[in-house]
């Protein structure tokens, strides 16, 4: 689950990460009070930020026309007045497509006096199984960017989960960005902060970019997380009521929202070709090769390995749900879960919602020969795949006839 920038920095300054002072407000008059409380304790420049889950915010374009979802304001007058154009507006970004994302809440932020940016993330190390921590001294950059560009210039540090980010590491991080003296103190500290923000809210990912050393209104210079993204395992949100109450399902697809009430892993995706897959692996898999055959898959949707009727069903309604869906296949391999199961639900849900689209199921493994009886007997126009190449193909070739 993603949250908001402003939450995430909330989230932050709980385990003591120093974070701009700011609120997030939902509408120009609340905005503006926020700015007068910011220029009242001496900061000459707050920013006005949109608060959305796409990326691009400085880049993307308000249909309304005004650019920019993050704007830097001199006067309270000129907050309220840029507040104004961004809540209640559509912001257009790379990410979210030409439909954009609705504004509600806007962080009002003190624009800092930077004299230097770094990168630092706290995230997990599939290879190794471990957190690792990664830091740079090329701040404000995409760090898939650094990584192809200046390798050299990551930092890498791998942490035990039993013993936590230690002491030597967080001074060793802090030298290697060529920090000294009290900022190096200041920067484990702060280290220490997202680690244990990582590590106790379940994140699957805590990132500051940029983390920045910034000169404050009294001359002082400081080391704060100016900008943050924390995703936390959905899988572990039970434990996390609090972060649980952040969730904006206006930043999510309905039929994703919709998904997820059934435990059901969907991503929609701009194809015709929909696909229902046990296993994310299969998934990825059976998207390839609907592409290899010329298709195109409209979703990732992954119904897990012990997948049951009302799953299945549910798993149809959400793809009938997407109006670009010409054709479905369904690519199942039944190590846990039972064949008939799936065949049952299929032949449930192909009756309940009078599928009149081509369809093509292919299965394998455990009770195999029964779910295919099942399927066999049903009397539907169901195409039987006995491969997953044969399955792919005869939905693209199905599809293509039908269109």
């Amino acid at each position: 689950m993603n949250i908001h920038e402003y939450q995430a920095k909330q989230l932050l300054a709980r385990f003591g990460v120093v974070v701009p002072g700011g609120e997030p407000c939902t509408s120009p008059e609340e905005a503006r009070e926020v700015s007068q409380r910011l220029f009242a304790v001496g900061h000459k420049k707050v920013v006005l930020k949109a608060q959305t889950h796409a990326g691009g915010r400085g880049k993307g374009v308000f249909k309304n026309g005004m650019k920019g979802g993050v704007r830097v304001c001199k006067s309270s007058q000129e907050v309220f007045d840029i507040a104004s154009y961004m809540i209640g507006h559509i912001l257009v970004t790379k990410q979210t497509g030409a439909e954009g994302r609705l504004i509600s809440t806007v962080l009002v932020t003190s624009a800092e006096n930077i004299k230097k940016e770094f990168y630092l993330a706290v995230l997990l190390d599939r290879n190794t199984a471990n957190p690792v921590i990664m830091a740079s001294t090329e701040g404000g950059m995409d760090i898939e960017e650094v990584a192809e560009k200046q390798p050299e210039k990551i930092i890498h540090e791998t942490i035990n989960p039993i013993l936590g980010l230690m002491p030597y590491q967080a001074r060793k991080v802090a030298v290697g960005l060529g920090l000294r003296g009290e900022m190096l103190h200041q920067a484990a500290k702060l280290f220490h902060g997202v680690y244990r923000t990582f590590w106790e809210c379940d994140a699957s990912l805590v990132e500051v970019n940029p983390l920045c050393i910034v000169q404050r209104p009294d001359g002082k210079e400081e080391l704060l997380a100016l900008d943050a993204k924390v995703s936390v395992d959905d899988n572990a949100l039970y434990r996390h009521q609090t972060i649980q109450a952040m969730r904006d399902l206006a930043e999510e697809a309905p039929l994703e929202i919709e998904a997820s009430k059934y435990n059901l892993n969907y991503i929609k995706l701009d194809g015709n070709i929909a696909c229902l897959v046990n296993g994310a692996g299969l998934a990825m898999a059976t998207m390839d090769i609907i592409q290899h055959f010329g298709g195109r898959p409209a979703n990732f949707l992954d119904v897990g390995g012990g997948a049951t009727r009302e799953q299945v069903s549910a798993a149809f309604k959400i793809i009938l749900g997407d109006p670009n869906v010409q054709g479905i296949l369904v690519n199942i391999f039944g190590g846990i879960m039972d064949c008939n199961v799936i065949a049952t639900g299929i032949v449930g849900a192909v009756k309940e919602t009078g599928l009149k689209l081509p369809l093509v199921v292919r299965l394998e493994g455990n009770n195999v020969a029964t779910g295919r009886k099942t399927l066999a007997d049903s009397g539907l126009p169901i195409i039987s795949g006995t491969s997953m190449a044969e399955a792919a193909e005869k939905i693209v070739l199905a599809v293509k006839n039908s269109v």
